[in-house]
């Protein structure tokens, strides 16, 4: 096919992307027949206009702080597991009966690959090493059938918790396969929703797309917000009216502690009429990278660390607290009017952001070139940048051992957010629960593991023990609750209390086992 007849070369002409045809009569028809097909769904003019956009942007957010147009969030739409204890049980139970009527929704951004881990895979079929060797993707799926058992148990009737997974290009077919291999984890097939997430070209600082080969475009996910572009483009929204959803509950694939459609959260939400909420941990050191929930202009939406001066993320309350503690976790929660508003009215309006990368390109010659320094940039949307468009917006405070872990790089010495980490704070998190429902840990002396006392949350799904305690060790103890027996710490009393277990303690549907060896 040529493409002078075809009015691609017109159209790549007019777009001022004619670099894109350069090696046209060195392709062979099916790269030919490739090139024409992933140009033709392509709208250049569009992301001309991206691009002139978000370099704009850019250009003006590098030389402007925040601090001055910055406010903390007020007390009176924060909801803290910490601050307002009394109302956990009450929340928990307007959240459970929402899932009861098979109203809530689960919203998984999966998008990315384990590139940093190592591994070309996505990052949900990671393994982090527990003693059960469960995936992340396991994990969590196992939430959503313990959570629903939960709610049927307390409103005796069967409900549903639909799973929308929303992969990138590089990750659907995979996501799929594993899912399928692994009997979907005893999820019904028809409940879990894959969707793909767009891509963007990669531009080079004069707005040129850049080619990865002779006959292919250098492609990257658009960011997980758009996610609102998908949601629409792959009939998602219809599929969720008609299972008549009403609340959706957004999180990242690669936090080993999620709570999944944890009820508390989704109860609050609801309780207060809210149309987003965000989950946030406390910040608790001023020069963590973390971006944080606040309001600026008057309108809520995350600040990046590199936004703000030291000085402002120094400031501190009267009660000695960060004034901007608000960390963002990438956990939120959605009523299904309000996504749909900024599915069908407010998506255009987000601008993309700019990250500048080091990006493999050919050059003239048709030579591939890796740069070592950054030669342009990839164009991608957050998905917190909605919180603008909210008219009654909430903020939910929890604690990070409890609930936020992510995996993020690979094992090293002094690594953080690695599959070491994850795995020891959710052996952590379970070796509390065994501790908080009465049951103990013996060392290899045959003492008890002493216990020392915390400030923590009072529980969640639900016991109304003492949920106080922690390790008085550094390293946590080996133990690991399968989701299938305790969503969040509750119904453990009956298996451990009174007894002394000695590590590796393994908690799931077929009982309490004491693994003999001793490496995990």
């Amino acid at each position: 096919m040529d493409p002078s007849t075809s009015g691609l070369s017109q159209k790549v002409a007019e777009a001022g992307q004619p670099q894109l045809l350069q090696f046209w009569n060195e392709l062979s028809p099916e790269e030919q027949s490739n090139l024409i097909q992933e140009l033709q769904g392509m709208d250049l003019q569009e992301i001309n206009g991206f691009f002139k956009c978000a370099m704009e942007m850019s250009s003006s957010s590098k030389q402007e702080k925040m601090d001055e147009r910055m406010e903390p969030v007020p007390r009176e739409v924060l909801g803290s597991v910490t601050r307002d204890r009394e109302s956990l049980k009450d929340w928990e139970l307007a959240g459970l009966h929402c899932i009861s009527q098979s109203k809530v929704a689960v919203l998984l951004l999966a998008g990315g690959q384990g590139t940093r881990l190592g591994v070309s895979y996505p990052k949900g079929m990671y393994d982090v090493g527990l003693p059960s060797h469960k995936t992340l993707f396991q994990i969590q799926a196992e939430r959503i059938l313990k959570l629903q058992q939960l709610a049927e148990q307390k409103h005796k009737v069967k409900c549903c918790i639909p799973w929308y997974i929303m992969t990138s290009g590089r990750t659907m077919e995979s996501t799929k396969d594993f899912f399928s291999k692994h009997n979907y984890f005893g999820l019904g097939k028809d409940n879990i929703i894959f969707f793909q997430q767009g891509m963007l070209p990669a531009m080079d600082y004069q707005g040129k797309i850049i080619l990865e080969n002779k006959g292919k475009l250098s492609m990257a996910p658009d960011g997980n917000g758009g996610l609102y572009r998908a949601l629409g483009h792959q009939g998602i929204m219809g599929d969720m009216e008609r299972r008549g959803v009403e609340a959706i509950h957004v999180y990242c694939v690669d936090n080993i502690l999620v709570k999944v459609a944890d009820p508390t959260f989704v109860g609050f939400c609801v309780q207060k009429g809210a149309d987003c909420g965000a989950k946030v941990v406390e910040k608790t050191n001023p020069t963590e990278a973390v971006g944080v929930v606040c309001k600026v202009d008057g309108r809520y939406q995350v600040v990046e660390y590199s936004e703000i001066t030291l000085a402002t993320a120094e400031k501190r309350s009267s009660d000695g607290r960060l004034m901007f503690s608000a960390g963002n976790v990438a956990n939120h929660f959605f009523s299904f009017s309000f996504l749909k508003d900024v599915v069908e009215k407010y998506e255009p309006q987000l601008q993309h952001h700019v990250a500048q990368k080091k990006i493999p390109y050919v050059d003239a010659q048709g030579q591939l070139i890796k740069p070592d320094k950054p030669n342009g940039i990839k164009m991608e949307k957050f998905v917190f940048d909605i919180f603008q468009f909210a008219k009654k917006f909430v903020v939910y405070e929890v604690l990070r051992e409890d609930e936020f872990s992510p995996l993020k790089n690979a094992d090293s010495q002094e690594g953080k957010d690695t599959p070491t980490t994850a795995r020891h704070t959710l052996m952590s998190l379970h070796h509390r629960w065994v501790l908080n429902a009465g049951g103990h840990f013996i060392d290899e002396n045959g003492r008890r593991v002493p216990a020392i006392p915390r400030d923590g949350a009072a529980g969640s799904v639900s016991d109304a023990g003492n949920r106080n305690l922690k390790d008085g060790t550094d390293l946590p103890i080996k133990c690991e609750i399968s989701p299938l027996v305790s969503y969040g710490g509750e119904g453990l009393e009956e298996l451990v209390k009174g007894r002394d277990f000695h590590p590796t303690l393994m908690i799931d549907e077929n009982g309490v086992h004491e693994l003999v060896q001793n490496g995990v």
